[in-house]
């Protein structure tokens, strides 16, 4: 499109689909400043004008701040200096991509919960959020607790998550090694068997801090089973045949005063 020598803000605002209050804000900035004026005193854009406002948005389709724009790259004539620019940029890019595409996984797996849940409760999607960008895989339990449990849990392991992901992996693998066990028959009775119930009481001691109150909480959310993975209901359902008969013996073998018989 050939253009007038000299143009009003209007007029450049109108051949470069932006808004006047843009090229005013440029202006202000001391980004692009009009270079010629009219008889009577009016700012005009030269033609010079309009190849150096081109260049500004063109570097501003491709993500670099007006700062940048302003004191790095207006002012550059080596190409090395531009390619060096432009990778950091692309770095810089690539991050936010990654970036947002966690954030669309983030509303994908929280949108499945939602269609899971009965009610809209935005204090455990905020706790299932954070476990998603914590990356911790066991953000689908948060939904099946309950008000106590989900503060708990939040208290203990909010500032700290990699002991809240180390946790759920123990309890996964646990459920992986009682399966195992069940289904080569070994009995709860063997070594084997008391060295797991041993870790499992372990596990619910920690995750409790000893507070035996949570055990019915514990209970309820282990048999609330109905949006469970498939993989890990078959785990769990295998684990909890083994595992009660394993920790009865465990506790008396320890001469422990057996709580699991009081929650029945």
């Amino acid at each position: 499109m050939k253009t007038k020598e000299l143009l009003t803000v209007g007029e450049l605002a109108k051949i470069m689909n932006i808004t006047v209050r843009t090229l005013q804000y440029y202006d202000k900035q001391g980004l692009l400043t009009p270079s010629s004026k009219s008889e009577g005193g009016r700012r005009l854009y030269t033609k010079k004008d309009v190849v150096k406002l081109h260049q500004i948005l063109s570097f501003k389709y491709l993500g670099f701040s007006l700062e940048d724009i302003k004191h790095k790259l207006i002012s550059l004539d080596d190409p090395n200096d531009v390619i060096n620019i432009l990778n950091s940029q692309e770095k810089s890019l690539n991050s936010q991509i990654s970036k947002l595409q966690k954030a669309v996984n983030a509303i994908q797996s929280l949108r499945d919960e939602v269609k899971q849940s009965h009610d809209v409760d935005f204090n455990k999607y905020a706790n299932i959020i954070s476990m998603i960008q914590q990356e911790n895989e066991g953000y689908w339990v948060i939904k099946f607790f309950d008000d106590n449990l989900l503060t708990h849990a939040r208290d203990k392991y909010s500032i700290e998550p990699e002991i809240a992901r180390a946790l759920f992996n123990k309890w996964q693998s646990l459920c992986d090694d009682i399966a195992s066990l069940s289904e080569q028959n070994i009995s709860p009775e063997n070594e084997e068997g008391q060295d797991l119930a041993k870790q499992w009481w372990t596990l619910v001691m920690d995750f409790t801090e000893g507070d035996l109150s949570m055990l019915p909480k514990l209970i309820a959310f282990n048999k609330t089973k109905e949006f469970w993975t498939e993989e890990m209901m078959k785990k769990q359902k295998a684990a909890d045949n083994f595992i009660g008969k394993a920790l009865e013996i465990y506790f008396k073998n320890n001469s422990i005063d057996n709580p699991l018989k009081k929650e029945d």
